[in-house]
């Protein structure tokens, strides 16, 4: 029997997750599908148990739901549970959820293993404050950088998130205007370059071989990168790896297989190219 999966958000149209994940299934033998809905803004909690009930044995969950989902959610990963924030639901055959955040654990995987970037000992810059950056500190600092920066318009939101995972390392936060100095890593977990605009960073901000990556992923360079490329950035990376690799990490949870990811990305690129 076909399990079916779904991503969810609001917009979606543009969602690239049920390429991936139907690519996964051909990849491992998985009898799957996999589409993507548009939630109603106001009505989460109605979106999911509406999936629920048409039997559906997992969904994946973007923009602008990943806080809201967490708040609906009593089943949670330790991981989960301080982020704030989850991606990943399984809808158990006892009715109840459990959700999960494999942001953080795609981001880093495609940043060491994809990319060969080395966080330990890195000064980094994390911009923005809201879910999808909340599920990234963590894995993170588990690579010991040495620092890691939150930067955000509101600035209490940051320094309230470097409180939340102090205990994981060296973490400071503030407004924009708070930037000194120069970083190894500038992640962007913002959805603002998506739109044509850049947080307001210092000109000098990119170390020297630094390193610019956007979580958000384009067909075309988003507005982050085109400022990374133009500000000297030794490596300018979306995050169309980061999305293929988080996907993959969801993908295990529900079914227990661990698919390869570097075809995706190719295929994707390829797709992108002609």
């Amino acid at each position: 029997m076909t399990d079916h999966y779904a991503v969810i958000g609001n917009p979606i149209k543009h969602s690239k997750s049920p390429l991936i994940h139907t690519e996964f299934a051909r990849q491992t033998g998985q009898d799957i599908d996999y589409i993507s809905r548009k939630i109603a803004l106001d009505d989460l909690v109605g979106g999911l148990k509406k999936l629920q009930a048409e039997g559906f044995k997992g969904i994946n969950i973007t923009v602008p739901f990943k806080e809201q989902a967490w708040q609906h959610v009593s089943d949670k990963s330790g991981h989960a549970q301080r982020a704030g924030a989850i991606n990943t639901i399984l809808f158990n055959d006892d009715g109840t959820l459990t959700g999960d955040n494999t942001d953080g654990i795609g981001l880093c995987r495609d940043l060491i293993d994809n990319h060969q970037i080395e966080l330990k000992g890195k000064r980094l810059l994390l911009l923005g404050a809201g879910g999808a950056a909340r599920g990234v500190i963590e894995p993170l600092l588990k690579h010991q950088p040495s620092s890691l920066f939150i930067a955000n318009r509101t600035a209490r939101k940051a320094v309230d998130l470097c409180s939340l995972f102090a205990d994981f390392g060296a973490i400071n936060g503030g407004g924009y205007e708070a930037l000194s100095g120069s970083f190894d890593i500038i992640i962007n977990a913002t959805a603002a370059s998506l739109s044509g605009e850049v947080p307001p960073l210092p000109d000098n901000i990119v170390n020297r071989n630094g390193v610019c990556y956007d979580m958000m992923y384009s067909d075309s360079d988003t507005a982050f990168i085109t400022w990374a490329k133009q500000h000297g950035a030794a490596h300018s990376i979306d995050g169309l790896g980061m999305l293929v690799e988080q996907a993959a990490e969801a993908f295990r949870l529900w079914r227990g297989v661990q698919p390869k990811t570097q075809p995706v990305i190719r295929l994707i690129r390829q797709l992108k190219t002609s």
